[in-house]
């Protein structure tokens, strides 16, 4: 096996001189990402004549030389070249068998036959298994727009894949989205038709035995008064589990004070329900921000503490709210296990792609940062609805 001949390594000292000649005369601006290139050939006058051909070009590349088979496919399982150039005819395989080799171990790398006369058939069977191109031997001046056509093809197949990927990912994330709201749509719905039914329905039958107790016979005046007095207590708890209901679905806190309030507010209700020490800092000259953009903002912040009390297992957080010029900041941090590259990327965590989809409806980005054993940290960054903006700057 010949290794080594890449763009400064020439197989002979003259080509060599030519080669730093040449990239002095075309210096680049930036690192030149070099080309991994396998070439099967046998025949060394042929392969100075393409490494040579390469060399003119410009390219910066690095050459590996085989010429049996073994060496061959040691060379595809050492590392995957950008592409391969192959000799049809070899002492010991052909180019149809090099072809099924890079097919099994590199079949995203490009494979063009770079050969002497060859018969028509043989090279349209050869393209129809899978060959990219093939460049004759006499006509070596189509070696380089060949070679620069397959690696700009196979990059617009890698991006059109990633692109794909991506998109089915997407698919996936949004069909488990949809599932999951709809789950937490109808879970909500029994959670309030219960309390409606348990702690209303009770308070209010109570209420109409009272009332039909004193509308069904007559009583003293100060068992009048000892049933008012129950009726009226019994009223004021119904008042305050409605009115716990109503904050619970929405706080009326985010509507009359805005965003900065609300967040202050659910910090402390969630310190007091859990026992977690809830630490806030609020660095914002807000007024009162469009209602979409603040519920945004405020769910996205209720659903990092629930996320909080069901996985982290941390007794502190901290709730930064500040803003960067037109930039809302909101960054929350806690003392818990720390969440993982592979719970952020899942698209079974529907808490986070819902906050990711939430936040895109203002123009927003949610990132998530966790350290193993030593906690989670979740910023989001959403611009300020612009005529709030205006009008804050105005003052």
């Amino acid at each position: 096996m010949k290794i080594g001949k890449d763009a400064t390594d020439g197989p002979s000292a003259a080509l060599l001189g030519e080669v730093v000649v040449m990239h002095r005369q075309a210096p680049s601006k930036a690192p030149v990402h070099r080309l991994r290139i396998v070439l099967v050939e046998d025949s060394e006058p042929d392969i100075e004549l393409v490494h040579q051909a390469l060399l003119d070009s410009g390219l910066n590349i690095s050459l590996v030389t085989v010429d049996t088979r073994d060496e061959y496919e040691a060379e595809l399982r050492r590392q995957k070249p950008n592409i391969i150039l192959s000799d049809y005819w070899l002492p010991t395989f052909d180019g149809g068998m090099a072809l099924d080799i890079a097919k099994e171990i590199a079949p995203e790398v490009p494979f063009i036959l770079v050969t002497g006369i060859l018969g028509e058939e043989v090279v349209i069977e050869m393209l129809k298994q899978g060959a990219t191109d093939y460049v004759l031997k006499t006509r070596l001046a189509r070696l380089v727009p060949a070679v620069t056509r397959a690696l700009r093809e196979t990059e617009q197949r890698r991006d059109r894949q990633e692109a794909e990927e991506k998109l089915i990912r997407s698919h996936g994330q949004l069909r488990a989205l949809t599932g999951h709201l709809q789950f937490v749509r109808e879970e909500e719905r029994t959670r309030i038709a219960r309390e409606v039914h348990d702690e209303l329905g009770q308070a209010l039958t109570g209420l109409k035995l009272d009332l039909s107790m004193l509308s069904g016979k007559p009583v003293s005046d100060r068992v009048l008064k000892r049933r008012v007095r129950a009726m009226e207590a019994q009223v004021d708890a119904t008042i305050l589990t409605v009115r716990r209901i109503a904050t619970e679905l929405r706080p009326g806190v985010l509507d009359n004070l805005g965003l900065a309030a609300a967040i202050e507010w659910q910090a402390m209700d969630f310190q007091k329900s859990t026992g977690v020490r809830c630490q806030v800092s609020i660095h914002v000259t807000e007024s009162i921000w469009d209602r979409e953009f603040s519920t945004v903002c405020f769910r996205i912040f209720q659903e990092t503490l629930t996320n909080i009390i069901r996985h982290a297992n941390a007794t502190q957080v901290e709730v930064v709210l500040t803003q960067a010029d037109n930039e809302l900041i909101l960054i929350v941090s806690d003392n818990g296990r720390g969440i993982s590259d592979k719970d952020v990327a899942d698209a079974r965590s529907i808490g986070i792609t819902g906050m990711r989809e939430r936040v895109a409806q203002v123009g927003g980005e949610v990132s998530f940062l966790g350290v193993p054993n030593k906690g989670t940290t979740v910023t989001m960054r959403v611009p300020i609805p612009e005529a709030v903006a205006r009008d804050e700057g105005a003052v």
